[in-house]
């Protein structure tokens, strides 16, 4: 089955089976349509044509399908625009909104990320009391996220290692066996070959104070749902840390300072507004104003650097900063997958401009934040 063939599949669905009897669809093909036939299926319904049951080929019956189950589904299936234009038609086409008005429907449910981000694109449409059950449900993902990273966090920024001290505390390890050897060479025995060692030497592992600033420029739009979820656990972390101080900003077109929200993940992803597009230019451009001291500055950009508006401004800003000695970072991605989709064109010039970018998990990205504020 060629492309051209495979599209109108998708688009016809079940009534394809007969108008195209021949053309087989794989496995995550027939998904699609059933994810398709669940919601476009109301269209034909509307019109009066009676539908054949689903055939015995294995997938997702759409019959069996709940409205949160299909949500679930979408973004596995489908890029973020394609889920952006169902989810709407959803809403405001085939009025499907047991989501947003029936509380019982999220209780029903085991909450999990993937959920949590499909949620969190419709959270501005949910009614009062579906919002405060969805307050729980973030609460509990949030929890459950936060006892995983936050020993890593914390032993990652504490505990450095202080090459340059000797230490009391006689520990292995502590102990430096490159200064110990350093250190008794005069003890050294050329008949037998072999090195007395009559002082042992330790390294000291001392919590520092890190008089750094981190500001959080995380991206709103569509696509970036997840990374969002991570970055406000982060943000929370961060602000719990001794000597850090964390702004938070996040933006589309517009741009919101939270940073009275950075210590409290519940509270940001309640108040976040998924979706639209992105002036990231505008975004840096703001909190490279609220800088007071760029040397002693990391400037985190969150993003899939897919820019909006003018691509010279945003270069000019990141040139700026990079000038002023700020510490630039853009992570293409922050969660546990750590591989997502982003405009790589846009990362390779703004890599040029003065910031570097990769794509990792959270304990990766706070390995490599604590590399940064450890240095003097």
């Amino acid at each position: 089955m060629n492309e051209i063939e495979r599209r109108w599949r998708l688009i016809l669905g079940r009534l394809a089976d007969k108008a195209m009897p021949g053309s087989q669809m794989n496995a995550a093909d027939f998904n699609r349509q059933a994810a398709l036939d669940y919601l476009y299926n109301r269209e034909y319904a509307k019109r009066g044509t009676v539908l054949a049951e689903p055939g015995k080929q294995g997938g997702l019956d759409p019959s069996a399908l709940k409205a949160l189950d299909w949500l679930k589904m979408l973004p596995a299936l489908f890029p973020d625009t394609v889920c952006e234009v169902i989810r709407k038609d959803a809403l405001e086409r085939y009025e499907l909104n047991e989501i947003l008005t029936d509380p019982e429907t999220l209780k029903s449910i085991e909450p999990n990320e993937r959920m949590l981000a499909s949620l969190l694109m419709l959270k501005g449409k949910m009614s009062a009391p579906v919002l405060e059950q969805l307050r729980v449900i973030i609460r509990k993902i949030i929890d459950d996220i936060m006892q995983r990273l936050r020993p890593v966090v914390e032993n990652t920024f504490s505990g450095r290692r202080n090459r340059f001290r000797n230490s009391n505390l006689k520990v292995a390890n502590n102990f430096d066996w490159r200064q110990t050897i350093v250190k008794n060479l005069r003890n050294y025995d050329p008949e037998s070959g072999s090195l007395v060692v009559k002082n042992l030497y330790f390294n000291s592992r001392i919590k520092k104070q890190l008089p750094w600033d981190v500001v959080l420029c995380i991206d709103q739009s569509g696509s970036m749902a997840s990374s969002v979820i991570y970055s406000a656990v982060m943000a929370g972390i961060l602000s719990g840390l001794p000597g850090v101080n964390v702004r938070l900003v996040v933006f589309d077109t517009d741009v919101v300072d939270l940073t009275h929200h950075a210590n409290d993940p519940v509270e940001l992803l309640m108040t976040v507004q998924l979706g639209g597009g992105a002036n990231i230019g505008k975004a840096l451009s703001y909190c490279g104003k609220q800088v007071m001291n760029p040397h002693r500055t990391v400037l985190v950009l969150v993003s899939d650097f897919c820019e909006g508006a003018s691509e010279r401004v945003l270069m000019s800003v990141v040139k700026r900063m990079a000038e002023s000695r700020m510490t630039l970072l853009g992570l293409a991605a922050l969660s546990d997958e750590g591989s997502p989709d982003f405009d790589r064109a846009t990362a390779e010039k703004l890599a040029r401009y003065g910031m570097r970018v990769g794509a990792m998990t959270p304990e990766k990205f706070a390995h490599w934040l604590a590399e940064i504020i450890d240095r003097p």
